[in-house]
């Protein structure tokens, strides 16, 4: 990458970076809320959203009458119970289930005008059979900021007192990688990258899995986090970045969509690109010849800010109701796979 040009880039994020991360953070809120900042929305009724499977589950959690309540959300119910089908505010449906058909969409017994969501947080690349389901859903709830009901897999907040400290590092780089295929082009930038930078690799795919707990305590120690997305596509930056890397201390690695889309996330200067260099090798040799002054600057944002992981799927159904009012009448995905894929 030009020296230049990343020297450029830093001092104008120097003054205003972290401040750009605090008001993208506001911006989020405001948008899920549906208010814009001279005014809040009026109360509305409670809200029911059926769920009608949970996604990649049979036992769907115990859900309380005020579950929304802990998430900032008031006045909506979430339910499991198909015998609300004919009462219900909106319907939302986790595409996995119906791909694999354990799960049917009760098409004949749908109310009229009842709002329908289709639900994915996976890649196009993972995700088939949208042919199918065209003309039937509404909404759409995914992590494309162009989705109807947002929901990043993460994203930064402001945050008063002191920053937490940086985990002290002694290794170099480290990847966790369950789905190992050679098709993919993270493997490929692996493969290039290894033989010029110490990688240490854990996960099902290399016989080293690491239990949930054991994660963030593994990757702490090292200096960055190669946060490779297994396809890449529109907005998909998933918590191989948010929780991975960013919420482990170290600095990630990305490889998905261009660099100004994680821009609109984070400050340009708290991750690496893989895009910006011409080589794997030009890369490695910018990661080992980093000295400290110029590694610690990757973690300028903690002083201002803290990493919010958006992984509970209640909260990411919880995020209908905050939209609710707002939300297109009348609107119809005539062609879902196209929009997705597009």
């Amino acid at each position: 990458m030009n020296n230049a040009r990343r020297g450029t880039t830093w001092r104008l994020w120097a003054w205003g970076g972290l401040a750009g991360g605090t008001l993208l953070s506001v911006l989020w809120l405001l948008w899920l809320l549906g208010s814009a900042p001279g005014g809040a929305p009026e109360p509305q009724p409670t809200v029911t959203i059926l769920i009608w499977h949970w996604p990649f589950t049979d036992q769907p959690p115990e859900l309380l009458g005020d579950t929304c309540t802990r998430y900032g959300v008031a006045r909506c119910r979430l339910s499991t119970n198909r015998s609300l089908l004919a009462s219900a505010d909106a319907v939302v449906f986790h595409h996995r289930e119906l791909e694999t058909r354990r799960s049917h969409l009760p098409l004949a017994q749908r109310p009229r005008g009842q709002p329908w969501i289709w639900a994915s947080m996976e890649s196009p690349s993972n995700t088939h059979g949208l042919a199918r389901l065209r003309g039937i859903f509404n909404w759409v709830l995914s992590y494309r900021r162009d989705s109807d009901i947002f929901v990043p897999y993460g994203r930064l907040e402001p945050h008063s007192g002191p920053a937490p400290p940086v985990p002290v590092k002694s290794r170099m780089a480290i990847w966790v990688v369950s789905n190992y295929q050679k098709r993919q082009r993270r493997t490929r930038v692996y493969q290039q990258l290894a033989p010029h930078l110490q990688v240490d690799v854990f996960g099902r795919a290399n016989g080293r899995p690491l239990c949930a707990d054991c994660l963030l305590p593994t990757v702490a120690p090292y200096r960055f986090y190669l946060s490779l997305e297994n396809s890449q596509h529109q907005d998909y930056i998933t918590e191989k970045f948010w929780r991975n890397a960013l919420a482990a201390g170290a600095v990630p690695i990305v490889l998905g969509p261009p660099r100004a889309t994680y821009e609109a996330f984070v400050p340009p200067h708290a991750f690496v690109h893989v895009d910006d260099f011409r080589s794997a090798q030009e890369l490695a040799v910018f990661l080992n010849s980093m000295n400290e002054s110029h590694y610690r600057g990757f973690f300028a944002w903690r002083d201002r800010l803290r990493v919010r992981l958006l992984e509970d799927w209640q909260e990411r159904f919880c995020a209908i109701c905050a939209r609710y009012p707002h939300l297109p009448r009348g609107q119809v995905y005539e062609d879902l796979e196209g929009w997705f894929q597009a």
